[in-house]
């Protein structure tokens, strides 16, 4: 049996718009942003894929990290749910395959129903653009997958930056530093592109989760400092000068002191 939604066999929407008497009318169709929920509990699927079907998405539903897999090969998704701990591929192990062989255009957010930070790193770090805690709001949800759309849609110039004898890629999302290449995860690079851009600039834990994590909510969690911890184990810890400062009280500093 297929695990499709009965309205998933569509990508478009038919508008017609009728003209004057006795001409033709006028039929458009407009592309449908197609979203994939990949999750073992039918309940979550059946209460996501109605809410997105209500918004005008095109939804299609799987219970297991397999099926995800296969579905996801065709290219005509637009943006992945993920259970982080479905049977098959977990949500973890499906993203970092996908980071891996196909890289990061298509955005990924986890469903988690642990919420602790560990499981929350986890699924960051293997490539995930964002999370979210079971049980969850709709609206919440809905407000996550829109910002990932947008970023998705804006489709940015690629620029490198140089701070130094820092170096960043955008194609390889490696930093370079003293000549030794650095592997950074898709939060990693962003966080360090964005600390680069406004280096110099004292960024407070608040300014980095609405422009790097898309979240003007959760203050309390302490990803932001996480994944600092993470950026200075790369392009600090190893290096006599250092370039991520913390400044007490109010956030985080990048350059030269």
């Amino acid at each position: 049996m297929s695990s499709y939604e009965e309205n998933t066999h569509y990508h478009h929407i038919t508008i017609r718009m009728p003209r004057a008497a006795g001409s033709t009318d006028r039929i458009y169709r407009i592309a449908m942003k197609r979203i994939l929920i990949a999750d073992d509990e039918a309940s979550i699927r059946d209460f996501v894929c109605r809410g997105l079907a209500d918004c005008g998405y095109d939804t299609l539903q799987v219970s297991d990290g397999d099926e995800a897999w296969q579905q996801l090969q065709d290219g005509t998704i637009d943006l992945a749910i993920l259970d982080i701990r479905m049977p098959g591929l977990s949500g973890v192990d499906l993203c970092r395959r996908l980071r891996q062989e196909y890289g990061y255009d298509l955005p990924i957010i986890m469903l988690t129903a642990l919420g602790t930070t560990d499981d929350i790193v986890m699924g960051l770090r293997a490539g995930a653009d964002d999370y979210m805690v079971k049980p969850f709001k709709f609206t919440e949800l809905l407000a996550r997958i829109e910002a990932q759309l947008r970023r998705s849609d804006l489709h940015p110039t690629a620029s490198s930056r140089t701070y130094g004898d820092l170096h960043l890629d955008p194609v390889s999302h490696r930093a370079t530093r003293d000549g030794k290449h650095i592997y950074l995860s898709i939060k990693e690079y962003r966080l360090l592109d964005y600390l680069m851009l406004h280096h110099g600039e004292v960024l407070s834990r608040g300014d980095l989760l609405r422009d790097v994590w898309d979240r003007d909510f959760d203050t309390s969690t302490n990803v932001v400092d996480v994944y600092v911890r993470y950026l200075r184990s790369k392009i600090d810890d190893p290096f006599d000068r250092k370039l991520i400062h913390t400044i007490v009280g109010q956030g985080y500093k990048f350059g030269d002191r």
